[in-house]
Formats: structure tokens, C-alpha cells, sequence
């Protein structure tokens, strides 16, 4: 059921006695709280098990709240803001006074985006400020693109879930730096670098390593329980077979092309064609897997041009190395 008037008023009162909401976005749903509130802040990386040196993406109502919340705006910044927002793009900005070290892991820059989804602008008029909110989930696992992804997940540790229905990009905001000479991005998302580049009227880099921490840098990030392994196109097929063979629970994420295709596999999921539903799909598809109890999930690349970028990121951090425990 999506949120009524009533749940958003509800959320609100929450995010002003300290609380934590579960609230929807285009992208993923996330764990918001107060981001001039350190201890609700600092709340967040414990139900998430995140690192506090991790920061978090400051959530406004509009483009003309920018101001309030960053020390200065470049021209770059002000006609990206002015083009995608509301919209899947997150600036990286001098942090302004206003924002807590709590939410920007120590650092002197702070990540800020205006969602285009009506439950989570609505929230944010009726709370009035702004709200910190990485995805709804358990450091480094899949990320919630529903309300009963969040709530199978974190339980009890949210004192509200907004229910907006399922998130129409699926994958995360675009993270653009624009605290240098030129924007970079930082992380490639639900607006793409072709975008990005036709307003700029200029290339944008995608640096494999930065000087600024951003969410999802983590080597293993976006992960299921099955371990990922990344292949050729061409090479999918016979991958599942002989995993299959040695004894491995095979998942396969099966391109498009190949749909016809005979595969000895435990589970299979045939990718569509559409990059935006692919990406739309993507965790649900991961989440897929995993219920159906494989082990392993044998994926390849798509080309990395519009979403596929964002795509071929997600799936190189959830094949990426995990910490033994």
C-alpha cells in the first residue's frame, strides 16, 4: 500500500524526535534521519553496520535549497542541479555549517541530491529539513527496492517504512564532484555519463580512484549471499555448466541474446534488452537468486555506455573480494 498523507506526517513527527524512516526514492529505498542531528545520524551506521568514515547523501526538497547546506556553489554544479534535480544525481559540494561531521565521515565535503519520487519529497516539505539516507539495508548487501526488501531486512531497527511502491531506476544517484576544476564522477548511476556530458558541453572523467570518499567505493558492495563471478558473454554458459558439475548451486543471469539458449544451471534469470529495465530489475534479480538458493551466480558485463556503466559497476562490486569472517 503506498503512503498516505497520514503516514507522511507520521514519518515526519518520527525524523524530528530522532528517529529513523525507511522512506522510497527513484533509485533505492532509504534509511533516513535528521542530517543536523548527530546521534539519529549516528544511528544509521549502527542498523547498517556501516563504517562512520562512510559518508552519507544529505537529501533536499528542491534545487533552491543547495545553498543552505554547502559552503559554495560553482557554475557546473548550479546547471547540473538546475537540469536533473529532482532527479538520480548526487553533488559533491564544500560542506556547509550546517551539516554535522557525523554525516560526512569526518570529511569537509558533503554529497547532497533532490529524489524524484512524490512520498519522499513530500516527506521532506513536511519535515522541513534535510535528511541523510544511504540505502535501507545491511552495509554491503543488496540494495531495497521495495518496502518489504527493507523490512525483511532491518526489522525492528526502523521506526517507520514509507511504502512508495517499487523504485522505478533501481539502481543508485550518479555521484558527480564538482569541488574541483572539473566534474568527475564518482559513481555512475541512474543519470549517465552521455547525460552528464551534454549539459556540461564536455567529457566527463570516470577516475578509477579519488582523493574525495563517496558511498559505494567499498570493494565489495551491493552483494547477495551467493558469490558473484563475472565472465564474457560467450564464456556464461559453459561457466554454469562446469560450476554446476563441480557441485555449485549455479544462478545465471542470462543476456538477452542467449534466451533460447539450453542451460545447465540450478536457477536462471533472462536479462531484458532494455538497459533501464536491467537496471530497474537488478537487486530483485540478485534477491531472486539467492531465495532460490544458489550459491553462485554466474553473470557477464553489459557494455559500458548509458546505463550499462552503472550496471557493470554494481556487478563488479558485488562479484568484488569479501572480508573472511
Amino acid at each position: 500500500m503506498t503512503a498516505t498523507s497520514s503516514d507522511i506526517e507520521k514519518a515526519a513527527g518520527v525524523l524530528r524526535a530522532g528517529g529513523l524512516v525507511a522512506l522510497p526514492t527513484e533509485t533505492v529505498y532509504g534509511l533516513g534521519a535528521n542530517a543536523e542531528d548527530p546521534a539519529a545520524v549516528t544511528r544509521i551506521f549502527e542498523v547498517k553496520g556501516r563504517p562512520p568514515t562512510h559518508p552519507l547523501i544529505v537529501h533536499v526538497a528542491a534545487a533552491a535549497q543547495l545553498d543552505d547546506w554547502v559552503a559554495e556553489v560553482p557554475p557546473a554544479a548550479r546547471l547540473l542541479a538546475d537540469r536533473f534535480w529532482p532527479g538520480p544525481l548526487t553533488l559533491v559540494l564544500r560542506r556547509g555549517t550546517r551539516v554535522p561531521l557525523e554525516a560526512t565521515g569526518g570529511l569537509e565535503t558533503v554529497a547532497v541530491r533532490v529524489p524524484d519520487h512524490p512520498v519522499a519529497l513530500a516527506l521532506l516539505s513536511a519535515f522541513g529539513g534535510g535528511v541523510t539516507a544511504p540505502s535501507a539495508n545491511r552495509f554491503g548487501q543488496v540494495s531495497p527496492t521495495t518496502a518489504a526488501n527493507v523490512r525483511s531486512e532491518l526489522g525492528g531497527a526502523v521506526d517507520f517504512v514509507l511504502d512508495g511502491g517499487p523504485c522505478e531506476v533501481g539502481v543508485e544517484s550518479t555521484i558527480v564532484d564538482v569541488t574541483g576544476e572539473q566534474p568527475a564522477i564518482l559513481r555512475p548511476g541512474g543519470v549517465t555519463r552521455e547525460d552528464l556530458a551534454a549539459v556540461l558541453g564536455h567529457p566527463v572523467a570516470v577516475p578509477s580512484t579519488s582523493g574525495v570518499r563517496v558511498p559505494g567505493q567499498h570493494p565489495s558492495h551491493y552483494a547477495p549471499r551467493a558469490r558473484v563471478v563475472l565472465v564474457e558473454p560467450k564464456k556464461i554458459l559453459a561457466e554454469a555448466e562446469l560450476a554446476q558439475e563441480d557441485g555449485c548451486q549455479v544462478g545465471v543471469f542470462l543476456p538477452p541474446q542467449l534466451a533460447d539458449a539450453p542451460v545447465k544451471a540450478h536457477a536462471v534469470v533472462v536479462l531484458p534488452e532494455s538497459p533501464a529495465a536491467y537496471a530497474r530489475g537488478l537487486y530483485g534479480f540478485l534477491r531472486e537468486l539467492d531465495q532460490q538458493g544458489c550459491d553462485l551466480i554466474v553473470a557477464s558485463l553489459p557494455p559500458e555506455e548509458g546505463l550499462g556503466l552503472a550496471i557493470g559497476n554494481r556487478l563488479r562490486r558485488a562479484a568484488g573480494p569479501r572480508a573472511v569472517t
